[in-house]
């Protein structure tokens, strides 16, 4: 997937340069808005179709959010020319930049621009779109949330209830920690490495202390909420001598990655995560789902609401099947760690090179 450049968050000071340089339009919130909406014009309004606004509202820019954001994007359009409608998504898409201030004005102006459905990539945005939406009642279909129920987002899974629905990648544990053990059995020392704030960290954190513990592992764990922060945890966690390093799908660590990758590659240290875009950005393994067939799913879900009706409140949110590992061929020959055990532990076993986007 090609990368996309984000616009940068306004603030007072660049308020007037901005205009001239961004092509903003005039008296909308100050909030960080993605090329789509500058490089690609709006869709030719269909003649004879209705007309859709979609909100679309990315966390923050890493490998996986940019894969789900260009697959909903993308499916979107060919379910418009399939239903002879238009949704635009154009003018109404953003990233959060990881700001809950911006994210916050981002939902305010997405209300007052009164979209007919917002669609929130990862657990933040999804809270901050569902607390924005709970007075007007605007459909919410979030992807990549790994516990809607956990995150207090939906009241159970087949019923999510009130006005959201969407899809989630929660994630496997015991099958990551499975591989972990299969690659290396002589593991004395694990570490993990997450940011404590990610809701989507909480589970499975937890059950990975739980699965170490029950072996007799030691379990070392080092938390960042900045890039630096998580630079400074990964150098913590190499000088503490640990064997493998086990995140979650945190999207702050997946954002710091590319800074921290060769830190464990140097160590000889493997780094399992839980999305196939922490591979390609130079951990030794992801596991998870597919985020291109998330993002269409949740596009999927989205057109089923506002073509056909379908009440989020009663439509079952959609888990992936997990079962696919993403191994870095670079990494496992720099750290030197046989991985041909898990083709018969995995759905499946893809092979990936370090990059900073799916091509």
């Amino acid at each position: 997937m090609k990368r996309k450049a984000l616009g940068i968050v306004l603030t007072m000071a660049t308020v007037m340069s901005m205009f001239a340089g961004c092509g903003s339009n005039a008296g909308t919130t100050d909030v960080a808005q993605t090329d789509t909406a500058t490089e690609t014009a709006a869709p030719e309004k269909t003649t004879d179709g209705n007309v859709y606004k979609v909100g679309i509202v990315q966390y923050v820019d890493d490998a996986s959010l940019n894969q789900i954001e260009s697959a909903i994007e993308k499916e979107l359009d060919a379910k418009a020319e399939e239903l002879g409608v238009t949704f635009d998504y154009a003018d109404y898409t953003f990233n959060g930049q990881a700001d809950s201030t911006t994210l916050n004005q981002i939902a305010t102006e997405l209300v007052a621009d009164n979209v007919d459905v917002i669609i929130p990539i990862a657990t933040p945005a999804a809270m901050i779109m569902q607390a924005a939406t709970e007075d007007n009642q605007i459909p919410v279909v979030f992807s990549a949330v790994s516990d809607p129920v956990g995150a207090g987002l939906v009241d159970s899974l087949d019923a999510p209830g009130s006005n959201i629905t969407g899809t989630s990648d929660a994630l496997n544990t015991q099958a990551v920690m499975d591989l972990m053990f299969a690659a290396d059995e002589d593991i004395k020392k694990v570490g993990i490495l997450y940011d404590k704030s990610q809701d989507s960290s909480k589970t499975p954190v937890e059950d990975a202390i739980a699965y170490c513990t029950d072996k007799g592992v030691e379990v070392i764990e080092k938390t960042g909420t900045t890039n630096d922060e998580i630079s400074l945890a990964a150098d913590a966690l190499v000088a503490a001598g640990v064997d493998a390093v086990f995140t979650p799908t945190d999207n702050t660590v997946m954002t710091a990655e590319l800074a921290i990758y060769e830190k464990f590659t140097d160590a000889k240290i493997p780094h399992y995560t839980g999305a196939d875009s922490f591979a390609l950005n130079g951990a030794f393994l992801g596991y998870g789902v597919n985020y291109e067939e998330l993002g269409t799913k949740t596009a999927d879900m989205a057109a089923e609401v506002l073509v056909n009706g379908k009440k989020p409140a009663e439509f079952a949110v959609e888990l992936l099947d997990n079962g696919i590992a993403t191994v870095n061929t670079d990494t496992a020959a720099a750290i030197g760690l046989d991985y041909s055990k898990f083709s018969d532990m995995c759905e499946a076993v893809k092979e990936t090179a370090t990059n900073e986007e799916f091509e």
